[in-house]
């Protein structure tokens, strides 16, 4: 059996803890609020160790992009995609998506609306990540959007309803963060994007809430 060596398990442990930790002052504080010296503080990490991992500001910022989109894959596409194909997937995401952002997977809310206002007007490295990640999603949504199309179960143009389900996710994530009571808006966020793909529902179709 080959052997592991251990440091590099050490370090890939303490590079998904700092990652883990990055992500989550990230959603509060933007990226802006990233530093080796917190991190290293925080966590009790030598900075010249987290240097080592990241070597500067902007790896740090880019890691942690890469990092929280491997958590909202794991909240929201993955258990949207084990749902069948159709209407019935298209409601998963939406579902997963407003509890994503409802449970706080990260304490700021959505990781990634908060450093894409941050970053948008930013041009280099970091916005273009956020800027493929941001087309990556809206891909997602109108591609499953396609599917219930093509199975019948929905009549609406793929692109204008994922712009307007976006929408909606955004727009319940941004009033969640000013109000201490959140689940009236959930609630709301919910009620609105059934009302919208009723109205994109043939006649007969069996609906899945």
């Amino acid at each position: 059996m080959e052997k592991v060596d251990g440091r590099l398990v050490r370090g890939d442990q303490t590079r998904r803890a700092v990652l883990r930790r990055a992500v989550d002052i990230a959603s509060l504080d933007g990226l802006e609020g990233l530093s080796i010296g917190r991190l290293a503080k925080e966590l009790e990490i030598s900075k010249s160790g987290l240097f080592a991992h990241f070597g500067s500001k902007e790896e740090l910022q880019l890691a942690t992009i890469r990092a929280a989109r491997r958590i909202y894959a794991d909240a929201v596409v993955t258990p949207a995609f084990a749902v069948e194909p159709g209407l019935a997937r298209v409601w998963a995401l939406s579902e997963l998506w407003l509890d994503y952002s409802e449970s706080r997977v990260f304490p700021g809310g959505c990781f990634f609306a908060k450093t894409s206002h941050e970053f948008g007007g930013r041009p280099g490295p970091v916005r273009e990540v956020l800027a493929a990640v941001y087309a990556e999603w809206m891909g997602l949504i109108e591609r499953t959007i396609s599917e219930a199309i093509d199975r019948g179960e929905l009549s609406a143009d793929p692109a204008q309803l994922a712009f307007e389900l976006g929408a909606y996710y955004d727009s319940a994530n941004m009033a969640s963060l000013l109000r201490d009571d959140i689940a009236p808006i959930y609630a709301v966020a919910r009620q609105s994007i059934r009302a919208r793909l009723e109205s994109a529902v043939p006649a007969g179709t069996a609906l899945p809430w």
